[in-house]
């Protein structure tokens, strides 16, 4: 192995260990390892820009964007509500019905977006409720991570294998979205043995719910009605994007533009609202695995690899769904993912079928989020809401219910891969 080659592992290494322990900003921390890897000689400012998934970064910025105008509307506060009083504020109900719509907004918006929204929700009604909101927000941390499992757009892994396979969001619909609303059915049956018989409120406090007007949650009516059209409009373009041959990022851009437009909001304000330094940090660690693509390092790795397994198809899908949850639960998924791809783009240059490993990837990366509180961005935002509020979320407290919880996922989605892919 060359010595670039030691070089860009240890600096790709330095940065996943400042990610993890959280002492550095990870933004900071990527950008350094940019930095680093110029300085170093194994890239050039104009070959880091090649290795960046410009895809992947217009998808993010043109949903935080087209999200960040659709919010000022007060729709996410209307939905909670809404449902809080059709099940007449009964707990056990409200869990469940919370539960899907985090998942279902999180296909449709990314994760972390939805948890900002219907965390404070969640709160504010637990507190009329007189309930603790802790099992709330973390049912609803993995139905948000297993919701982005089912679509292109649900959560960034799937957005980078999306765009570095030439993946559909109708692919990701017929392959992920299926067995999502599997493991999203036996995660609430989990839960109804954890928390069913826990939840109890009295009668005044249910009434109290059902005295809440969701209508009051409604700040710009008319951007409201704009707001359910575009989005239903902005699902029929990421599932027609392959025969609209656009590429899902002007999807997301335009209806982004589109939305600024007919939105009329302080366009400063909604820009400011955009997660840049998350932007930021996607771009960086794009160049900081693109530095060991450079020198061979990933090439190896497919090899060994493919060494280990003996080339079986079967073998290496599992091996690749298992090690991207475990990994995925103690790292943060996205640099993993990252440094995937270009592993298995390289083993479908040697002639292996890899779509079973495209799909093996996925599930593992976003299912593997829920297992600790690190795992995705999302635990990390929900938890941090639930912090503020006065009911912190702990390592250890997360770990106990979300790892099993993980492990149930991956075990429903090894059968299911199987049956797809393994006879």
């Amino acid at each position: 192995m060359s010595q670039q080659a030691i070089i860009s592992i240890v600096i790709f290494v330095v940065v996943i260990v400042a990610i993890m322990s959280e002492k550095v900003h990870r933004s900071v921390a990527a950008v350094a390892g940019v930095v680093a890897l110029i300085m170093t000689g194994i890239l050039t400012i104009e070959t880091s820009v090649e290795y960046i998934d410009f895809n992947t970064i217009g998808v993010l910025v043109g949903m935080m964007l087209f999200v960040a105008v659709v919010k000022q509307s007060g729709i996410f506060e209307y939905i909670a509500i809404k449902s809080a009083k059709l099940v007449k504020g009964e707990p056990w109900h409200l869990m469940i019905v919370f539960m899907v719509i985090t998942a279902v907004l999180s296909a449709f918006l990314d994760n972390v977006t939805t948890v900002l929204l219907i965390g404070p929700m969640t709160i504010a009604i637990t507190k009329i409720l007189e309930l603790n909101p802790v099992p709330f927000l973390m049912t609803q941390i993995l139905a948000s991570n297993i919701g982005g499992t089912g679509t292109l757009i649900g959560d960034p892994p799937n957005i980078m294998i999306g765009s570095a396979a030439g993946l559909s969001f109708a692919d990701f619909i017929i392959n992920t979205g299926g067995i999502a609303i599997v493991i999203l059915i036996a995660t609430i049956f989990a839960f109804k043995f954890i928390y069913g018989r826990k939840l109890f409120v009295s009668p005044e406090k249910m009434k109290a719910v059902m005295e809440l007007d969701e209508n009051e949650m409604v700040k710009d009516r008319a951007l409201m009605h704009k707001s359910v059209v575009m989005i239903i409009l902005v699902a029929v373009g990421f599932m027609l994007h392959s025969q609209l041959h656009l590429e899902s990022s002007i999807i997301a851009l335009a209806a982004a533009v589109i939305m600024i437009l007919i939105g009329k909001q302080n366009v400063e304000e909604t820009i400011a609202d955009v997660e840049w330094p998350t932007i930021v940090f996607f771009t960086a660690l794009f160049m900081v695995v693109g530095g060991m693509e450079s020198t061979g390092v990933i090439e190896k790795l497919a090899d060994l690899l493919m060494g280990l397994t003996g080339g079986d198809l079967v073998v290496t899908m599992i091996i690749i769904l298992w090690a991207s949850a475990v990994l995925s639960a103690i790292l943060d998924n996205i640099p993993f993912v990252a440094t995937m791809i270009p592993m298995i783009i390289t083993m479908e240059a040697s002639g292996m079928d890899v779509i079973p490993l495209w799909w093996a990837l996925s599930l593992g990366a976003c299912l593997g989020g829920n297992g600790t509180l690190i795992g995705a961005s999302a635990n990390v935002v929900l938890s941090g809401i639930s912090g503020r509020h006065g009911h912190p979320i702990t390592f250890i407290q997360f770990t106990k219910l979300g790892f099993p919880m993980m492990i149930l996922s991956i075990i429903i989605s090894t059968i299911y891969l199987m049956i797809r892919f393994g006879f």
